[in-house]
């Protein structure tokens, strides 16, 4: 049984043209999912046409190639409506949902308003749990587009878009899960999705590229990259809401999937499935992304199992992550930092994927920024790659070139695809496949975890669902303020800062039954203020230590202000 789907809200369009006779295109002026409510007044027997889609051709009318070339048999994306001729009527479709920003509308009776129609926005019935804004435009813009691009694609299970496939693309849905996560509450969604993967996943271990299928995706587009899905997002779900129970649920498929690669690789390293899909402009090898989520499937099953009980069976898995890890760097290290090709995602996932020998990680990271710099601050990586390479910038002292990486408005960058008129995230850069595609998504999670600096405990076996917070926000750049909230399961958290006049104020809301560690950027502890008064001194207030720039507080649950003057 699926989730419950509900319209969430109505929207007028914008615009309405003629660019033909008889021939009405509505601009609803936000890509969405869902369907139109029609509004007409005819005799019976009038039949009116409305064609959905997201492109319009150069004379105006609708363009459907894009999202209708799988479709062989009849026409993407139409809904059909026989007027009853009782007066005004009102129709909306049911049993179907399309993916659009434009309807083309045929066969009314009379020349149309823009009241004729409204877009009725539809998804998976889940709520709201978070928020983020600042001073910064591009990055509102790109929170906006995030949220409209996920609730787009998530329709029972989530999707890759919600026009051409509406499939289950299981690499597409973990890559937006954590930001997922943090803006909605939709845990018990993942819940039901990962019992179809249960029933999706074969006794060999293997499983499907998109879930559910109906056989399709075991051929082609499967592989440790995409199905890992099966276990990253039951341990984000036990990570940022504490959920143990979808751990054991799953623990035993969990160990049948590694087992299945096992039996798959060549010396600990495997080369099935996709890589980094739509790159930007450089391919990395499969065989280096498809190892690293070996090596993460196996360390997941090893701390699974030992969150169980299960230790000897976790120490196999710690072991078989080891024996991955060695062979990792022996097969793609090249020297000086260098792995593989040297691309921004073969380097971030060595530094991501904990698979740099410390010994090695500085030289990793300059050679990553080293591209970036060659690349003019230009994202050059597919979907795993972007997953992993802001947090891997500002995760390791290189925050100012995250943040320029993720202002720049030239291609391919997230502000190219706004300056372009983008109400979505797109499916690859260039903007030339499908407009609404939520697996460029995880900028949304960078931006609450280093802009607000609202963090889950570090350490997997302690604190889990936000028990133990670590608030650590990072100013960079102009940005000049920052608000953000994530209703967790103990309560909201609040984070809020801003800069003026050289001094940083940090305003903090930590719910009942947890605790905090809140940093705050400072020369020393003594510069730091709670309240008005000496942070040392503060009420509910201890001082832990001085860490990377920063005085680190304890707090327990309660509503603070911390003041201090910005560090050179």
């Amino acid at each position: 049984m699926l989730p419950p789907i509900k319209v969430t809200r109505t929207i007028k369009p914008v615009k309405l043209t003629e660019p033909k006779p008889g021939c009405f295109v509505f601009d609803m002026g936000q890509n969405m999912a869902g369907w139109a409510q029609l509004k007409v007044s005819g005799s019976a027997g009038t039949k009116v046409v409305m064609k959905y889609g997201e492109r319009l051709n150069p004379d105006g009318t609708l363009d459907q190639k894009e999202i209708g070339k799988f479709i062989q048999q009849w026409e993407p994306q139409t809904d059909t409506y026989i007027s009853k001729g009782k007066g005004t009527e009102f129709w909306e479709p049911r049993f179907v949902y399309h993916g659009f920003q434009y309807v083309q509308v045929t066969g009314l009776p009379e020349k149309p308003s823009l009241d004729t129609l409204r877009g009725r926005v539809v998804h998976t019935s889940f709520e709201p749990a978070g928020y983020f804004e600042c001073s910064n435009e591009l990055f509102n813009k790109i929170q906006q587009n995030t949220l409209w691009s996920y609730i787009s694609n998530f329709h029972g299970y989530p999707t890759d878009c919600p026009h051409r496939e509406k499939n289950g693309w299981t690499g597409d849905a973990h890559l937006a899960a954590e930001q997922g996560l943090y803006n909605f509450a939709s845990a018990a969604a993942y819940t039901k999705w990962m019992n179809d993967f249960k029933d999706e996943q074969r006794d060999s271990g293997e499983l499907p590229g998109i879930v559910p299928t109906s056989g399709w995706g075991y051929q082609w587009g499967n592989g440790p990259a995409w199905d890992s899905a099966y276990l990253i997002i039951p341990w984000y779900m036990y990570r940022y809401c504490g959920d143990t129970q979808i751990l054991a649920a799953h623990y035993d498929r969990f160990k049948r999937y590694v087992d299945y690669l096992t039996s798959r690789a060549d010396n600990y390293t495997v080369s099935i499935g996709l890589g980094d899909w739509v790159p930007a402009k450089t391919q990395t090898p499969e065989a280096v992304t498809s190892t690293a989520f070996y090596y993460a499937d196996s360390v997941i099953t090893g701390l699974a199992g030992r969150l169980l009980g299960k230790h000897d069976e976790a120490e196999k898995y710690f072991t078989l992550a080891r024996q991955i890890k060695d062979a990792w760097n022996k097969t793609f290290y090249k020297g000086n930092g260098i792995f593989a090709n040297g691309s921004q995602t073969a380097l971030s996932f060595a530094l991501y994927g904990d698979l740099v020998p410390e010994s090695e990680r500085q030289k990793t990271l300059d050679r990553l920024v080293e591209n970036i710099e060659k690349n003019n601050y230009n994202i050059d990586t597919g979907i795993l790659g972007a997953k992993c390479i802001f947090t891997v910038l500002s995760e390791n002292g290189r925050h100012d070139v995250a943040y320029k990486m993720a202002t720049q408005t030239t291609y391919p960058s997230y502000g190219h695809w706004i300056s372009r008129g983008a109400t979505t995230l797109w499916e690859d850069w260039s903007g030339s496949a499908s407009l609404n595609h939520i697996m460029l998504g995880d900028i949304s999670a960078w931006f609450y975890k280093y802009l607000a600096g609202i963090n889950i405990n570090p350490d997997p076996l302690k604190g889990t669902g936000f028990k133990h917070i670590v608030i650590r926000p990072r100013p960079v750049g102009d940005i000049t303020w920052v608000r953000a909230e994530h209703n967790s399961m103990y309560g909201p958290i609040r984070s809020s800062w801003r800069k003026e006049n050289g001094i940083f104020t940090l305003d903090v809301t930590i719910p009942v039954n947890t605790t905090a560690k809140v940093y705050m950027p400072a020369n020393d502890s003594e510069s730091v203020t709670e309240g008005g008064q000496p942070a040392n001194k503060a009420k509910e207030v201890q001082f832990v230590n001085m860490k990377d720039g920063n005085a680190v507080f304890a707090v327990g649950s309660g509503q603070y202000r911390f003041a201090s003057k910005l560090p050179q």
